[in-house]
């Protein structure tokens, strides 16, 4: 199931990019972000009260909040600079530049969560740092 959850990710990411280069075309990007971020907070907080897990936030352990506030103000810095990057540059080079948080991500999870290398991980790597290069070059 997890795969479809991440393929419908990639649609919408996909979806953002093409819907937010319109969104900052005449207004500052970093208001454009807050604008997106609320919408957001909206939406996430809705689903989480008509799902009736708001009860659940008093069992998080101070381990979990730590780690879910930087989440968020890594998520909070990648939206601001992702806006700013797509506000004057084409979404066509600016989202395949922008997935080398893939890449970035692979290498993370190698060091820090000790997920296992494989042959085929480290290919589509570098077949995405390949690509994400050749995406810079005009």
């Amino acid at each position: 199931m997890w795969k479809y959850y991440a393929l419908l990710s990639a649609f919408f990411a996909a979806l953002t990019a093409i819907f937010a280069k319109v969104g900052v075309k005449d207004i500052n990007s970093d208001l454009a972000t807050a604008i997106r971020t609320t919408v957001i907070l909206f939406i996430t907080w809705g689903i989480v009260l008509f799902g009736h897990h708001a009860g659940e936030i008093r069992a998080i352990p101070r381990h979990a909040w730590l780690f879910l506030v930087l989440s968020g103000a890594a998520t909070g810095l990648s939206w601001l600079f992702y806006f700013k990057a797509l506000q004057t540059g084409e979404v066509s080079r600016v989202a395949p530049i922008d997935k080398m948080s893939v890449v970035i991500t692979i290498c993370l999870s190698f060091l820090f969560l000790k997920e296992p290398v494989s042959l085929r991980v480290v290919a589509g790597a570098l077949l995405i740092t390949g690509g994400s290069i050749l995406m810079l070059l005009k």
